[in-house]
C-alpha cells in the first residue's frame, strides 16, 4: 500500500486569472495564489484542488468537480444569477429541463443534476445529495 502524507486533486486551464476570478469569485471558493503561477483551490469541507496554467490546456470531457448542494434550483439560480450557464447539453436524447437540470430522482436513475463550465471550458456540476 502506499504510504502517504496528504493527497490532492489537480487540473489544467488557459488563464488562471479568469479561473481565480470564477472560483473565488462566481462560486465564492477559497482560491489563493499558489505560488509559480498555479491557484490553489479549497473546496467545502477542505479539501484542495491545483490548478494550473497550460499553454495547449484542453477542457475535459468529463465532470472534474461535483458541488453537492441541498436544493439543485436555487443552485442553478444562484448561478446564473452570476452569469453562469448551466444548460449546457443539448442533446434532444438527454433529458435536462430549460434550466439544464436533469432530473434523476423523479426518473428513478441518481440524483437532480446541473452541469456548468468553467471559463477554460472544463465540466463541472450541482447535483443533490
Amino acid at each position: 500500500m502506499l504510504t502517504t502524507s496528504h493527497a490532492f486533486s489537480g487540473f489544467s486551464v488557459d488563464d488562471i486569472e479568469a479561473a481565480k476570478a470564477f472560483y473565488g469569485g462566481a462560486l465564492g471558493l477559497d482560491a489563493k495564489d499558489g505560488g509559480m503561477g498555479n491557484l490553489q483551490l479549497t473546496l467545502p469541507g477542505g479539501h484542495e484542488v491545483f490548478i494550473y496554467p497550460k499553454e495547449n490546456h484542453e477542457p475535459a470531457t468529463f465532470t472534474i468537480l461535483n458541488f453537492v448542494v441541498g436544493d439543485v434550483d436555487a443552485a442553478v439560480d444562484e448561478l446564473n444569477a452570476a452569469g453562469v450557464v448551466t444548460k449546457i447539453y443539448r442533446d434532444p436524447d438527454f433529458n435536462t429541463d430549460e434550466k439544464g437540470i436533469a432530473r434523476g430522482r423523479a426518473a428513478g436513475y441518481g440524483p437532480d443534476i446541473a452541469w456548468f463550465r468553467d471559463p477554460a471550458g472544463n465540466v463541472l456540476s450541482v447535483l443533490s445529495s
